[in-house]
């Protein structure tokens, strides 16, 4: 259905290159005409999803497999374990303690719901002090990425009375004493130009008690304006160590000083090409992992005696598994690999030596690892597409794995099977993928498929549990999850291979699958969806410019669009090493031409019935891409086939979202896939 929205004559000039910008006016979120627009969109799409017969049963659906007890890893605090715990459908999880492992009766630290009448304040992090007496935890509202540090003595319940603002992916490191605790922030946006507010990150001393504005620097670096410094204290109090990265770039630099110190801190490692964490230390004896010569990662020794690289020891040396995430505790590494885009956990003591690997099931996600340094248990909380979590007990003395916490409400999970293939791409590569479905599924090339992907940031999409997924399976539908290049599922090699000029292998990877899929007798093009968020929400896009014949509907979901632009909005600037910077380089500026979503919408084509998504406090991925994107397909879209968009009202990114809202969106979703691939429900 073609619709017309207002158009200006806008151009910008790239290298030569006239492009015509129309619906530049959608960038300002807060104009009266942005907002009626925004409004008559809303309510376009509302009248076309209500009407649909089955969505009640959708929403009830959904809302039965989201009903299910949702915990947290526990943390072993004190006398106390300490958890996440969401009833089934608590719009946010609360935060309790218990003495005892079974967590009954549990005494609650903090309720978010309290704090917002719609449930759109999260619990974003939470920091103990040493001594397990104290804690920080930071709220986000309105799923912003912004976020305020709030203190609690947790002896005497008291809530101190300071509020920490301009906290943005901060990281909060109490000293020993637990009188106070370094952490980072931005400017006060009052005191910096507008377009700044995400510059300038500094590190302070805070001391309890006391009001932010009396907070001591400890670190800034104004000739690095786009650079963030994340504070950690070593593991024996002696020093302060800065972790400092650039946007969202896979790199990392790490400088340190002794804590008693108010002397300049000292690069360790300074030469921003690799990714470096601190894991731990003995003395001066820094445990270190790193990609550097090693896409896959490994773990090294740092004698700060001796910081200069021919001197590193080669702890954990990189194997043909990537390593995903990993801690010490009880004085081992605990490593979580990815074999084939899944987790696998295996523990080496402080020589490098593998001790064991624990017997866990195939086709899972780690989502995480709960333990101190010194700590005899070890927890572990993992998922699958069919297993919504289960949480599991490692006692190193007893070399004993029990579970503690499992949930199968719900779910007859022995009705459904989840199987992995290789397919061909383009160029070759082998990219792997998981289908899951219905044992028994008949390949009639007639069965509803919903394709995702995502293939970027070096993220990798392993198996975890959805439960909209789960409704769709139960209604017959296939689920297909393809590991793109651009992810992180084989290292760095595989990250790169998806960004910059390499790009376009990401989308012939997507489409790739989606012929997979047809030739193998799985679906065929009117009855395969695909859909995919943020930066797979451009993947969506650029694959339904690029092969529009090849699905049957699209999910573009809070999705980058204006290629050209989006470094000039919020945190957009830091995306640059993935996507590149067409204002400033014309090399760049020929791949990202070719491919952008905003910019490669023909007239004359049928496009798939697509539902774009957005909200209206997105601070990160900001509304104009969605919005701009629809304005441009419902003007040129032919025939009847829709085009919508959705822009939720008071929520961002995804951050901290509440269930009422996620139900609302997630049938939105699905009734239109089920009405558009004429689904029975």
């Amino acid at each position: 259905m073609n619709l017309s929205t207002k158009k200006d004559a806008v151009t910008e000039d790239y290298h030569g290159v006239k492009v015509a910008d129309p619906y530049r006016w959608l960038e300002e979120a807060d104009s009266v005409n942005t907002r009626e627009w925004t409004d008559e969109q809303n309510e376009r799409t509302n009248q076309y999803l209500k009407n649909y017969p089955g969505r009640k049963t959708i929403k009830d659906n959904i809302t039965k497999f989201m009903n299910y007890p949702k915990y947290s890893l526990p943390m072993r605090e004190g006398e106390y374990y300490y958890f996440h715990k969401n009833n089934g459908l608590q719009n946010q999880g609360v935060f309790y303690r218990s003495k005892s492992l079974e967590l009954n009766e549990p005494e609650v630290i903090i309720d978010p719901n309290t704090l917002s009448e719609e449930g759109t304040a999260a619990i974003t992090n939470i920091t103990f002090s040493q001594n397990s007496l104290m804690l920080a935890y930071a709220i986000s509202y309105n799923g912003s990425d912004w976020q305020e540090v709030k203190i609690k003595n947790l002896v005497t319940g008291k809530e101190y009375p300071e509020v920490l603002k301009w906290c943005k992916f901060s990281n909060i490191a109490w000293n020993e004493d637990h009188s106070g605790f370094y952490y980072n922030r931005y400017p006060n946006p009052d005191s910096v130009l507008p377009g700044e507010e995400s510059n300038y990150n500094k590190v302070y001393w805070h001391t309890i008690g006391t009001p932010q504005e009396t907070d001591k620097l400890i670190y800034e670096d104004l000739n690095q304006r786009e650079f963030s410094f994340v504070p950690e204290i070593s593991d024996n109090n002696r020093y302060l160590l800065l972790k400092v990265y650039n946007g969202t770039e896979p790199k990392s630099r790490i400088y340190y000083r002794d804590i008693k110190s108010t002397g300049p801190f000292i690069p360790l490692i300074n030469d921003g090409e690799d990714y470096y964490s601190f894991l731990g230390n003995e003395e001066d004896v820094f445990y270190i992992y790193t990609n550097y010569n090693a896409p896959k990662g490994r773990v090294v020794s740092v004698n700060l005696n001796q910081p200069e690289k021919k001197n590193w020891q080669v702890i954990i040396p990189e194997s043909e598994d990537t390593i995903s995430s990993l801690k010490m505790i009880n004085n081992k590494f605990v490593i979580a690999s990815m074999h084939n885009a899944y987790n696998q956990l295996k523990i080496y003591d402080d020589k490098g030596t593998l001790q064991k690997e624990l017997p866990l099931p195939k086709f899972i996600t780690i989502t995480g690892l709960a333990g101190k340094k010194n700590d005899s248990e070890l927890f572990i909380s993992y998922t699958s597409y069919l297993c919504p979590f289960k949480i599991m007990r490692y006692k190193f003395e007893e070399d004993q794995l029990d579970a503690v916490l499992e949930t199968n409400l719900h779910l007859q999970s022995n009705q459904f099977e989840t199987k992995q293939v290789f397919y061909t791409s383009k160029d070759g590569t082998k990219i792997p993928m998981f289908i899951t479905h219905k044992k028994g599924l008949e390949l009639t090339k007639d069965n509803p498929v919903l394709l995702y992907g995502y293939g970027g940031y070096n993220i990798s999409l392993t198996p975890t549990f959805s439960p909209s997924q789960m409704m769709w399976l139960e209604a017959g539908g296939v689920y297909v999850v393809a590991n793109l290049r651009g992810g992180g599922e084989f290292g760095e090699k595989w990250h790169l291979d998806g960004i910059l000029e390499k790009k376009q292998n990401v989308f012939n990877d997507f489409i790739s699958a989606a012929e997979w899929l047809i030739e193998n007798n799985y679906t065929n093009p009117k009855r395969l969806a695909i859909m995919g968020g943020s930066n797979g929400g451009l993947l969506v896009g650029t694959c339904i410019n690029q092969r529009p014949d090849l699905f049957g509907a699209a999910l573009c979901l809070v999705p980058v669009t204006d290629i050209l632009r989006f470094h000039r909005f919020t945190v957009g600037r830091f995306w640059t090493t993935e996507f590149g910077n067409a204002e400033k380089d014309p090399d760049h500026f020929q791949f990202m031409y070719k491919y952008s979503p905003l910019h490669n919408v023909k007239s004359g084509v049928k496009y798939p019935p697509t539902l774009i998504t957005t909200a209206d406090t997105d601070d990160r991925v900001v509304p104009l891409h969605a919005k701009k994107f629809a304005a441009t397909l419902q003007e040129v879209q032919t025939g009847d086939t829709p085009i919508l968009l959705r822009v939720e009202k008071n929520a961002g990114h995804g951050l901290g979202k509440p269930t009422s809202k996620i139900i609302e969106e997630q049938t939105d979703l699905y009734t239109f896939l089920f009405k558009e691939l004429e689904m029975s429900i």
